[in-house]
């Protein structure tokens, strides 16, 4: 790509990092989507990840350019085979063959050790879809055996928030009863394999769709009252951590309790249309920032204060191709120039939220049903199917979130 002043951008990037991104988060993990025809080479891109502290990469697929340009670099890759795979993944030979052309090549200069499979595909209610599914990650595991990669490399599936039916208060989070038997398979796999299990969470998705009754300090964990969850005592000051723990809580509920969550997206829109409140530049600084504060402190939440947090911020770029609302293409915390699109202005003595407890408990029990108007659709958002899925979160999810939103109130 010729991209002149990105390289301009990029010589400078390190040396002002510290007055942009002036902590360095060992575990912070970052979104690489790639829906845009303006974005810098996988080379230009690698500066600008380390000057965030990231070291860990969430891909949509396997793009060999940035496997390789990230090669020798010690950042972790999670890689993905979106959903029109699920089909073909089922055949052991194509399966090995993906892994051997898309894994094993670049091992182990480039260290890929999760590869999803799907993306949210149990909220699509297609039942093609949902039905190849784990028969698509078993596929990929076997063949990772078969090569020898299996004890370096997991496979995983990510989902929406929407595959939950209760999740207020967090100590009663329950899965949707009409996937509880998919469900239960893959979560046997997930134990069998050591897999984690992979949530896309987005508390703007609450606030937008109820702002009025949604408290704004609650969804970007600034200083906020909070509130109780009556059952455990827990005390949530964020909507996040409340939206992990009730999964934590519905994997309990199918026999689960041990099985490690990671958050593989979450973030903030800088802009958005008219009717997507709350998607402003200060908004976005103030809930990635203090996300990044909060994953510095190496502390869990309410219910697992042990528990290792492992969050992918969304997302590394605005992406100018992506479909749906402004909001979609503005969740980058860079543009495609190399320069940010706001300076998360963290200081290692910033001190986030006034209410919480010596468990490390941030966040609010309000649990919010992830739209897949989220920027958690990745490439796959370029698909009809996506359109079609935005209007069925849109028309039949969302009420029922809105009513769980009002009994916090």
């Amino acid at each position: 790509m010729g991209f002149p002043r990105f390289f301009c951008y990029a010589s400078i990037i390190l040396s002002i990092s510290a007055y942009l991104f002036p902590i360095m988060v060992n575990s912070i993990g970052i979104n690489y989507g790639q829906i845009a025809n303006n974005l810098p080479s996988p080379e230009d891109v690698v500066p600008l990840v380390k000057s965030i502290g990231a070291t860990k990469v969430k891909l949509y697929d396997a793009d060999p350019g940035v496997l390789s340009a990230f090669a020798n670099t010690g950042v972790e890759f999670i890689v993905g085979l979106g959903n029109e795979y699920l089909d073909r993944m089922q055949d052991p030979a194509k399966a090995e063959a993906w892994v051997k052309q898309n894994v094993q090549a670049h091992l182990p200069a480039t260290k890929v050790t999760c590869i999803f499979v799907g993306n949210e595909v149990l909220t699509f209610n297609d039942t093609t879809l949902s039905d190849n599914l784990l028969p698509a990650m078993q596929s990929v595991h076997t063949a990772l055996v078969n090569l020898g990669l299996d004890k370096q490399v997991t496979v995983t599936t990510a989902h929406s928030l929407a595959i939950l039916e209760t999740s207020y208060p967090p100590s009663a989070g329950a899965f949707r009863e009409d996937l509880i038997d998919c469900l239960s398979e893959t979560l046997s796999f997930h134990q069998k394999t050591g897999s984690p299990f992979l949530i896309n969470a987005y508390p703007y998705f609450a606030y937008k769709g109820n702002p009025k009754q949604v408290s704004l300090d609650f969804v970007l964990f600034q200083p906020n009252q909070g509130v109780i969850d009556q059952a455990t005592n827990l005390h949530y000051d964020n909507m996040l951590y409340a939206q992990i723990d009730a999964v934590y809580s519905a994997l309990a509920s199918l026999g689960y309790k041990k099985l490690a969550v990671h958050i593989s997206e979450t973030g903030w829109p800088s802009k958005g249309d008219e009717d997507e409140a709350g998607a402003t530049p200060d908004n976005a600084k103030k809930y990635n920032g203090n996300l990044i504060k909060l994953m510095s402190k190496k502390t869990g939440t309410p219910m697992r204060p042990n528990s290792d947090l492992n969050i992918y911020v969304f997302a590394l770029f605005n992406e100018n191709m992506k479909p749906g609302p402004t909001s979609e293409r503005n969740y980058g915390l860079f543009k495609p120039d190399g320069t940010p699109v706001y300076p998360l202005g963290i200081s290692t003595n910033d001190v986030v939220g006034s209410n919480t407890t010596a468990g490390g408990s941030i966040g609010n029990a309000v649990t919010q049903p992830s739209s897949p108007t989220s920027s958690s659709t990745g490439y796959l958002s370029i698909s009809s199917a996506t359109q079609e899925r935005y209007q069925f979160i849109g028309h039949v999810l969302l009420p029922a979130s809105f009513l769980l939103i009002k009994t916090l109130v």
